[in-house]
């Protein structure tokens, strides 16, 4: 036990090193989860990167998570739309001006400015061939099937004030915004939401439904930003702020047709716009670059980091799972009167969404990354432990139990000596259940900036690029069964020396 201990400490130490800021002040940058985000948070590191040191925390998932980031200093701005603070973040029911938007900000200690010169509002699309061109039209069409985006969903100013306004009958369902436009192309909905400046209205033929009851707000790009960022970076500051008004409507479409159309990594996207516009001179034009294949994506652009961080959280997820579960499992198995109360717990804990949870976390936490996706994935890993060691000390021979204090050992040291030893292949069943569940789980953790692979799936649902989605889930499968192939080595091993 005591080397269980270390070991655990040891594991938390590591995890508390690569979560910790560094010492110098670095200006965190967020984005959402969707290309135009990602392109754009992209612009503000660069921008800001000669003048000081910058983080990109990329794909934090919707307008909760960076939100809740933004104001607990995880991150310090993000790129965002006047409609969605407006409406969603300060839940407005109508649409107000700039300035009070910022008197409604100030006590948030958060601020917004930095028009960047164009305008990304929501609208649903159809096919070209469905016979509608407007909104109203729409209301009478109770048959097409809406696959609208889960954010979309939700917000104030999406589907139930659009739905309530224009009198819509339909139920849509909830799809991802990186593959709605392949599921509208194959027939699968017919209508679906989308930003005005997405590339794939033009690629995939869509008619852009006319708002034309005029419900949807202005969605001008600013930025959303920590009120006392200007004092702590005001170089960067200053830096940002030049952006103001640079960036067209027709230049944004075409950065997201580069990252969406051709392939081409974020970063490279924002460094050819801002080599464009600053005058210095691009890469020569040529033939197109070939895309990256699936073996290139899947070991290249970072797996040996992106590896790493996804072994830390598996093993410190693990170990503070067991250094919590299997006192919990032996508390459920020596206090029959506590024992459904515990299980209970642990089996609530499993339930709860995990989106959900690492969104609650992050405002209890004060912070993204490492430690609210650590905290979650212990929470998920308890049930299988607890219930394990539970099962296997109740399994253990009354018969045994009683000879051992018939020689003489105290109940810790039956228990210990004894029933522990005893119940060991059924509790390290448990720790494999927990461990193989944590490495699928951890994809979940690039919503918050974790890393691990689920930041190529992340990226792959953003870009609908399916060898992108398989370099972070193949990897993530293969160590999946590689744990489970340890533990099972590890249960050999361990009946070889019960023999």
């Amino acid at each position: 036990m005591r080397r269980f201990a270390l070991l655990v400490l040891v594991c938390l130490v590591c995890c508390a090193a690569s979560a910790a800021p560094p010492a110098d002040r670095v200006l965190k940058v967020g984005s959402k989860r969707f290309t135009e985000s990602y392109i754009l948070g992209e612009i503000l590191a660069q921008t800001a990167a000669p003048v000081t040191r910058v983080e990109h925390r990329q794909g934090l998932g919707n307008t909760a998570i960076v939100l809740n980031a933004l104001r607990t200093g995880a991150i310090d701005v993000y790129p965002e739309y006047l409609g969605t603070i407006d409406l969603e973040i300060l839940k407005n029911p109508k649409p107000t001006s700039l300035e009070a938007m910022r008197q409604a900000l100030r006590p948030l200690g958060l601020g917004v400015g930095v028009p960047l010169g164009f305008s990304n509002g929501y609208a649903l699309a159809t096919r070209g061939d469905a016979g509608i061109t407007t909104l109203a039209e729409l209301a009478s069409k109770p048959a097409f099937r809406l696959g609208l985006s889960h954010e979309f969903l939700g917000r104030a100013d999406g589907w139930p004030g659009l739905a309530s306004y224009y009198g819509l009958p339909q139920q849509p369902r909830g799809i991802d915004h990186g593959i709605a436009y392949e599921a509208l192309k194959q027939h699968q909905v017919d209508v679906i939401d989308i930003y005005s400046t997405d590339a794939k209205i033009r690629q995939y033929g869509l008619r852009v439904l006319d708002d034309d009851k005029h419900y949807f707000p202005r969605y001008d790009a600013v930025l959303l930003y920590r009120l006392d960022l200007p004092q702590r970076f005001p170089q960067a500051w200053r830096a940002l702020q030049g952006l103001e008004g640079r960036i067209a409507s027709d230049a944004m479409i075409a950065m997201n047709a580069e990252a969406e159309l051709e392939g081409k990594p974020f970063a490279a996207i924002a460094r050819g716009w801002l080599a464009r516009e600053g005058g210095q001179p691009a890469a020569p034009a040529g033939a197109p670059a070939p895309r990256d294949g699936l073996l290139a994506k899947t070991f290249g652009n970072g797996f040996a980091q992106l590896a790493r961080q996804h072994l830390i959280l598996v093993l410190a997820a693990v170990l503070l799972g067991c250094a919590a579960g299997i006192p919990l499992g032996v508390l459920a198995a020596l206090a029959p009167r506590l024992r459904q109360p515990v299980l209970a717990v642990a089996g609530t804990l499993q339930t709860v969404p995990s989106l959900a949870l690492l969104a609650i976390l992050i405002p209890l936490l004060g912070r993204i990354g490492t430690v609210p996706a650590l905290v979650a994935l212990c929470a998920y890993a308890l049930l299988p432990i607890v219930r394990n060691t539970c099962t296997g000390l109740l399994q253990v021979p009354s018969g045994l139990r009683n000879a051992a204090l018939a020689l003489g050992l105290t109940r810790r040291q039956a228990l210990l000596k004894v029933e522990l030893p005893l119940a060991a292949p059924v509790i390290l069943a448990g720790v494999k259940t927990a461990a193989v569940m944590s490495v699928g789980t951890a994809t979940i953790a690039a919503f918050i900036g974790a890393g691990g692979f689920g930041e190529r799936i992340t990226t792959g649902l953003a870009l609908n690029d399916n060898d992108m989605l398989l370099a972070g889930a193949i990897p993530a499968a293969l160590l999946a069964l590689l744990t489970q192939a340890g533990f099972e080595l590890a249960e050999r091993l361990l009946a070889r020396r019960r023999l």
